[in-house]
């Protein structure tokens, strides 16, 4: 597996930074939010005067073989066609990045279709989707490994263009699947709190997607080990993500957090590298059962809550422009001295 260099930010300048926002023109901490986030990116940045540079949107696509078994209301063909869906700027994930001034950028990590030189589709494909666990590992231990490298690849050629800000956003059939064994393997809460409706399932369909995850707990039973968990039940896409999210901390990026599926991959970096927290800002709280319980689990309090569960990043897009504005605030907002205007006592 690849090793990552993820360190925790340095906080030499944290009094510095905090007086430059505590002597704004304002009451002291009456932005909220918007100065725990400027703190934090001028921490990461290194820098009094932080700056958002290219930032872009990342959607990781694959293919799930649980996906097969009935665990969603929807084929797997889906995912290959909201990749062209994508490509086709058609998606919500394109309206909003392009409303919000993020770049976007769609990965084939392992999708089950050959998609040949499909025009501004980034081919890192894995694998044609994962195997089904129910019975089974969803893909081979050297082929976790390759998602590490490639999505740290990804990560590294957007840094070297000048990107210092990115989210991570995923699509693909089966996927909440996935994100639900990890989370209970990962943290241990109990199975079916970690099960949700995914792409829209009734009653009958979650009682099933249910006992479908039951019967693979019952087959693969206690696993402790990081690495088996990840290759057992992990998407390629989710892998990937994981790789790239390490890779943005190691290169001290911005790391804007999406829903439940970019929460699960960011569980598993967190699992290898605590220190990563650093770095995440956790956009919203996606409404998919298991991501308020997980966002918890992790220490993370999300800056919105729509009740949106779409994935594809669209939630780190809806909340760019809240981190954009801690930025502007704490370099263009006048302070006490230079707008003469008179402080408190």
């Amino acid at each position: 597996m690849k090793d990552f260099k993820v360190k925790k930010i340095e906080k030499s300048l944290e009094k510095e930074i905090k007086h430059k926002i505590d002597f704004k023109t304002k009451p002291l901490g009456s932005l909220g939010k918007l100065e725990d986030i400027a703190l934090q990116i001028g921490l990461i940045q290194e820098t009094l005067s932080p700056q958002i540079k290219h930032p872009t949107v990342v959607v990781f696509a694959g293919d799930h073989g649980i996906a097969n078994d009935g665990v969603s209301p929807y084929p797997q063909e889906v995912t290959y066609q909201m990749v062209m869906n994508f490509l086709n700027e058609g998606a919500g994930i394109n309206v909003l990045a392009k409303q919000n001034g993020l770049a976007l950028k769609v990965v084939d990590a392992g999708v089950n279709h050959d998609f040949g030189g499909a025009d501004h589709l980034l081919h890192y494909k894995v694998n044609k989707g994962t195997r089904s666990f129910l019975n089974g590992a969803a893909m081979e231990r050297i082929e976790l490994g390759e998602c590490f490298i490639k999505g740290a690849a990804i990560v590294n050629d957007l840094f070297e263009k000048g990107c210092n800000c990115i989210g991570f956003g995923e699509m693909g059939i089966g996927n909440t699947s996935s994100a639900a064994m990890l989370m209970h393997y990962f943290t241990e809460i109990d199975l079916h709190d970690c099960i949700g409706r995914g792409t829209g399932l009734d009653n009958k369909g979650l009682k099933k997607k249910t006992s479908i995850l039951e019967a693979a707990v019952e087959f693969h039973d206690e696993i402790k080990d990081w690495e088996k968990i990840m290759y057992t039940f992990s998407g390629f896409e989710i892998a990937m993500m994981t790789g790239a999210m390490l890779q943005a901390a190691e290169n001290k990026m911005v790391i804007l957090l999406d829903g439940f599926i970019a929460s699960a991959a960011y569980l598993a970096a967190w699992k290898l590298y605590p220190e990563i927290k650093d770095y995440v800002i956790a956009c919203h709280l996606s409404d998919e059962k298991g991501h308020k319980l997980l966002l918890e689990h992790l220490g993370l309090a999300p800056l919105l809550n729509l009740g949106m569960r779409l994935g594809e990043g669209t939630g780190a897009a809806m909340a760019f422009p809240i981190v954009n504005a801690a930025v502007n605030f704490l370099n263009e907002m006048a302070s006490f001295e230079s707008a003469g205007v008179s402080n408190k006592e």
